[in-house]
């Protein structure tokens, strides 16, 4: 069965999607996900994106961007001074970091995908250790070797999936969420797509479309009374974004830099115990990291005074991202018997009806 999410609901998003209003909107990548919900304890997984396929590993030009640096992207330091991803993104839990890194390796090794003869690939993280006993490492070997092969093309799940399986946004159940914008053939028509593992906020901020819906849900809240309890945020945003633009390095940070302002319009801002940390890569240039036989490579860029757009994007389909993730998240009970509530369709668009933000579908 297909799950709703945020438009199907009514909410207004600025831009156009594109097919899927996914990452995979980006012709080439694949999203897979192992998911781990076993017992009373293991709600957890991990998510690969290939930025451009399983069977092409040709680097990428990426960036990335640490708002708020209380967390972990491993092979970070490469990509700042190279300017390419080299291989595989891993997204999982804090504590399984690791093995996801180590596995990928693994994975590399097996297929002749290693693109220097060593490998530094990038995997990140947010915690789930409310719902998910985070020191009993339930993320196994066998769970990233199932999210590398089994990732796809197309529509791809959201909500209690991959390494968002046992997040928690605003204090609601949150995961994994994706979204797209597709420019007009004016401003280029290239693609731009978000994922999300959204595991960051408080209730009394949470904004959807500009309307302060946080404010009129107060039960069920995990820490807060669905107050401002005046006290450090903790969680974690991960936000990896992907186009077809051919930019540059420098490009793609102002592009990461982006994902800020998506949070932003979801209504945190960052708190002290947040790792906030974000990834841009475009699939254009094919080769660049190769050039011919005297290492000479060929690229196009687009101009900065054509980027405008883009940034724009970035931002709006990393809001609805984050929301995406909410909508299609269900209640879950986990490790010592937390328990997480799903956002309440119905309550939502009650709320949005009265903000007169809500659209007819």
């Amino acid at each position: 069965m297909t799950k709703l999410r945020a438009r199907d609901l009514g909410i207004p998003f600025e831009g156009s999607t594109g097919k899927y209003n996914s990452i995979t909107d980006v012709q080439g990548l694949t999203v897979g996900y192992a998911t781990v919900i076993e017992g009373e304890s293991a709600r957890t997984g991990v998510t690969i994106i290939h930025p451009r396929g399983q069977d092409d590993h040709d680097p990428v030009f990426a960036a990335w961007f640490p708002f708020n640096g209380n967390g972990e992207m491993t092979g970070s330091a490469w990509v700042e001074e190279g300017g390419f991803l080299e291989g595989p993104i891993g997204i999982t839990n804090t504590h399984s970091v690791g093995v996801v890194r180590d596995t990928i390796i693994q994975w590399q090794v097996t297929h002749s995908k290693i693109f220097q003869g060593w490998s530094c690939p990038l995997v990140t993280e947010t915690a789930d250790g409310w719902l998910n006993d985070i020191n009993a490492f339930f993320v196994k070997p066998e769970h990233v070797m199932e999210a590398l092969s089994s990732a796809a093309s197309g529509p791809i799940a959201e909500g209690n999936v991959g390494g968002g399986t046992g997040m928690l946004c605003y204090e609601f159940k949150g995961g994994t969420g994706t979204s797209s914008r597709k420019l007009p053939e004016k401003f280029g028509g290239w693609t731009i797509g978000a994922l999300a593992q959204t595991n960051f906020g408080r209730r009394f901020q949470l904004t959807i479309a500009g309307v302060p819906v946080g404010q009129h849900l107060k039960d069920d809240t995990i820490w807060t009374s669905g107050e401002n309890p005046f006290k450090q945020d903790d969680g974690s945003l991960i936000i990896i974004i992907a186009t077809d633009a051919p930019l540059l390095p420098h490009q793609l940070k102002r592009l990461a830099k982006r994902a800020s302002l998506g949070m932003a319009r979801t209504g945190s801002l960052g708190g002290n115990g947040s790792g906030d940390i974000f990834l841009a890569f475009s699939t254009a240039n094919p080769n660049a990291a190769l050039g011919d036989q005297r290492g000479v490579a060929s690229i196009r860029a687009l101009s900065n005074n054509f980027i405008d757009p883009l940034l724009m994007a970035s931002a709006y389909a990393t809001e609805e991202a984050i929301i995406n993730s909410m909508i299609a998240a269900e209640n879950m009970t986990g490790y010592k018997g937390v328990s997480a509530k799903a956002l309440p369709h119905n309550q939502l668009q009650i709320i949005m009806k009265n903000y007169h933000r809500l659209q007819e579908v």
